[in-house]
């Protein structure tokens, strides 16, 4: 068997371990392991045996094979609060479900890929192109004024691959990658915030659109991505008659329920339009920390929109006689990989 060394890297992100933890299980140093994810030295088979065991892959998992799809240009929410051993992990869980989603499209057609493309400049730190992008996405993909009734599906019948990150990824918070030939956005679910999880879809949906070349992870970056989620999912000629000049909770409360955003988005959104003069919003972001707000504002809970695109598409391949197992060893991952990445209904 050919010895790919950056399936060795991958699997070891994927598993979150160091090069010493990988070490230690297999009985040998970080720097053995270093040589093999170089491609400096092949490690003997019954070290790839070792490896395999202690990563949960199959020794087949190492094979070289189709090229690597890069995740170089992922955008990340929240990057200065996760590790890089967690971006890695994240990542990996990326660059396998290409592989899932590479097998499956020689399977089912998947709907076709089309999003617009209006880049912003990523030295732009205050002009309109931000919400001038999002009303010209919301014109080619809404078609119409008002909420948004589900940001995912939305994404999806668009071509995009959405998928929920594993809890091994807790603390990514959101992050999308505009790879071929398919772009991706990867949500976490670990805080159940149906209003939030809307929200970091609209604002990857702005990187997608805004940033193919764009540094990730810069401060304006993410920025400009906020701003187009907010006039994305909040149009200003639709909300600004709508939104309070003072904290009317019981009619931010109203406007929370009909529009699917948090209600502190609705009070950014009167800050950013004027609506709201600074001070009042400041009182008012402080009430709702006082009130333990921030947490979990009031109101029902709603479930999280969730994506079905994959999953729909294993249904129909396993119903056409292909099953999971098969899927997971044409994609070359574990069965319990593809099912964490694509779960059941």
């Amino acid at each position: 068997m050919l010895f790919d060394c950056e399936r060795l890297t991958l699997a070891r992100r994927l598993r979150g371990l160091r090069k010493n933890q990988l070490a230690q299980a297999v009985g040998t140093t970080p720097k053995a392991i270093g040589r093999y994810e170089a491609g400096v030295q092949r490690p003997e088979e019954p070290t790839v045996r070792r490896l395999a065991i202690a990563l949960g892959v199959p020794v087949e998992f190492f094979q070289s094979g189709r090229s690597p799809v890069s995740m170089d240009g992922a955008h990340f929410r929240s990057l200065r609060s996760t590790t890089q051993i967690e971006r890695d992990q994240a990542l990996a869980y990326g660059r396998i479900a290409t592989d899932v989603v590479a097998v499956l499209e020689r399977l089912v057609d998947l709907p076709e890929v089309d999003l617009p493309e209006y880049p912003v400049s990523p030295e732009e730190i205050a002009g309109p192109g931000p919400a001038e992008a999002a009303r010209l996405t919301r014109k080619a993909l809404v078609e119409r004024a008002g909420p948004v009734p589900h940001v995912v599906r939305l994404l999806e019948s668009h071509g995009v691959i959405v998928l929920v990150l594993p809890r091994a990824a807790e603390r990514v918070d959101a992050f999308s990658v505009g790879v071929h030939p398919r772009p991706m956005v990867f949500f976490n679910p670990a805080k159940g915030d149906y209003w939030r999880n809307r929200f970091d879809a609209a604002h990857e949906l702005g990187h997608l659109v805004m940033h193919a070349d764009a540094e990730p992870g810069e401060k304006i970056v993410e920025d400009q991505a906020h701003r187009f989620a907010a006039e994305f999912l909040m149009p200003e000629a639709d909300i600004a008659g709508e939104l309070p000049a003072r904290p009317d909770w019981e009619r931010l409360g109203r406007l929370k329920a009909s529009w699917g955003v948090s209600m502190a988005a609705l009070l950014y959104r009167a800050r950013t339009l004027g609506i709201m003069t600074e001070p009042v919003y400041r009182d008012a972001m402080s009430a709702l920390s006082s009130r333990g707000w921030r947490r979990q504002e009031p109101g029902p809970a709603r479930p999280l929109e969730q994506p079905t695109m994959l999953t729909r598409a294993l249904e129909v391949v396993e119903g056409a006689g292909t099953d999971r197992d098969r899927i997971a060893g044409e994609a070359r991952v574990t069965r319990a990989d593809l099912d964490l990445l694509v779960p059941r209904r």
